[in-house]
């Protein structure tokens, strides 16, 4: 196997003037599973493939503590969050996600966020113009603060919605959308704070069972509660990941724009369609480029060296469009998934292995019933397409169509 060789130059000028190729370029270039570069100055060793993620979701061998760039936990994650933790402290942090996130309730906000979808679409008039990412927002932000039990009039809801949107936006990139995505979570952690404060003091309600209840209440490893700021960072990492969504639903309204063959399946209520096309869209559109975490001791990997503490990243991406995995990967073609079972090492676009025990996102449960549902009903709604620009640049993380897709209801 030929391995790159740790360049003279660090390599985060190209990371972000490429964004999603970057990764996958390089692999492809090193004709392996292993890639050795520099990036923030620090020795950082390249991954990718079903094994390399058994290896990184290894926590014998991989760490997330001092992984997560401080730019990355000031707009996506939150200081402290549960993202940054290891070992027992995010097991017992862990605990409180897979409380309250899980298959169990997914049908309940689901159901939250088809209610909210009917009332949005049934505002819409012939002739309007639409921003189905902007559309998509406020009913997920909407959806999700009413199953989470946390108050929000409709007056409120477009500026948090464009608030939880902006978190995610700006989390890879510098200028102005990074400093929109730092000033949306400042202004939502002291909302969300503020909240759990008054539930704490009896001065205002937290239905049993709710999200906005359990953070409020929860205890760590060490036995004592989450401390305000901290508890909205994790009610945060509950409702954000949901309005996040948002980027899927828009990409449905791309794929069922440029493959119209996929919508009457989706009309019809085929068995399993609705599964296999939101498993497609995860798999073919660009969402989370790579992850990163912190060798733990010294380690060797394909024959090669890791030393302890260097930054490891797994490929998702480029994992994701591996045509030893998905045959004719740059096809959009829903059918792969109606008869695969799927490793929970394979499809990776919010991480791999088992959100029970490890780092994987515990919320693709809500991800995958939210769009089931949301794409059925985008399918069914009749409406034009006016012109456009729908290009999806790979250099923008997160990608987003650039018009982020405008539809005019019949």
């Amino acid at each position: 196997m030929r391995l790159l060789q740790a360049p003279l130059t660090d390599n985060s000028a190209a990371l972000l003037v490429e964004g999603y190729a970057w990764l996958p370029d390089r692999l492809r270039q090193a004709d392996g599973a292993v890639v050795h570069t520099r990036l923030m100055g620090q020795p950082t060793v390249c991954l990718t493939g079903p094994e390399a993620a058994r290896f990184f979701y290894d926590e014998h061998n991989i760490r997330r503590q001092t992984a997560i760039p401080g730019p990355v936990q000031s707009t996506l994650f939150g200081r402290g969050a549960v993202h940054t933790l290891d070992g027992d402290e995010h097991r017992c942090r862990k605990d409180l996600f897979l409380s309250v996130v899980g298959p169990d309730t997914a049908a309940d906000l689901v159901e939250h966020a088809t209610t909210c979808w009917k009332q949005e679409t049934g505002s819409w008039r012939g002739g309007q113009r639409i921003v189905l990412f902007e559309a998509a927002a406020r009913v997920l932000t909407q959806g999700v603060c009413r199953w989470a039990g946390i108050p929000l009039t409709e007056a409120e809801t477009p500026a948090v919605a464009r608030d939880l949107t902006a978190m995610v936006d700006g989390f890879a990139t510098p200028g102005p959308r990074h400093w929109r995505a730092r000033r949306a979570r400042a202004r939502q952690e002291e909302r969300l704070g503020q909240l759990v404060t008054q539930v704490r003091a009896g001065a205002a309600p937290a239905l049993p069972g709710s999200a906005l209840l359990a953070v409020a209440s929860h205890r760590d490893a060490d036995g004592q509660p989450l401390d305000p700021r901290l508890a909205a960072v994790e009610l945060l990492n509950i409702i954000r990941p949901t309005v996040a969504v948002s980027w899927f639903v828009t990409f449905a309204g791309h794929a069922l724009h440029r493959w119209p063959q996929h919508r009457e399946p989706l009309r019809a209520g085929e068995p399993g369609y609705a599964t296999a096309f939101a498993q497609e869209l995860r798999r073919f559109y660009p969402f989370a480029p790579f992850l990163g975490g912190r060798a733990a001791r010294d380690l060797t990997w394909q024959g090669e060296d890791i030393p302890a503490g260097a930054l490891v990243l797994l490929d998702l991406y480029g994992q994701n469009h591996d045509p030893r995995l998905w045959p004719d990967p740059y096809r959009f073609d829903p059918a792969r998934f109606l008869d695969r079972t799927i490793g929970e090492f394979e499809l990776v676009p919010q991480g791999a292995g088992d959100p029970r025990t490890g780092h994987r996102c515990p919320g693709e449960a809500f991800t995958l019933g939210l769009l089931e549902a949301l794409t059925t009903r985008l399918a069914r709604l009749d409406y034009q397409v006016p012109p456009q620009d729908l290009r999806i640049s790979l250099r923008r993380v997160p990608a987003l169509p650039a018009s982020r897709f405008v539809l005019i209801p019949d």
